[in-house]
């Protein structure tokens, strides 16, 4: 069966990758808040995002990082 990873066990991989180093209650917060996180589809800026990993041919862990950033980016300067 190589069936396609659902988004929840991308996202657990995503989280697990991004909780390395954490320790005891300290990472089952960060997982509890990492898994609780809304799919990034759902934030403003996430397609242009997305696309901008792409036009870099970046993939995996690199498009991830790109996007993440790309989206704090847009959330930081975006009007409050």
């Amino acid at each position: 069966m190589g069936a396609q990873a659902t988004p929840q066990q991308d996202k657990m991989k995503t989280c697990n990758v991004e909780a390395k180093g954490k320790k005891g209650d300290e990472r089952k917060a960060f997982m509890k808040e990492c898994l609780a996180a809304k799919p990034a589809d759902a934030e403003p800026g996430s397609a242009a995002c997305e696309k901008s990993a792409a036009d870099k041919k970046l993939h995996g862990a690199a498009a991830k990082s790109h996007i993440k950033k790309c989206m704090a980016d847009a959330a930081a300067s975006a009007p409050k």
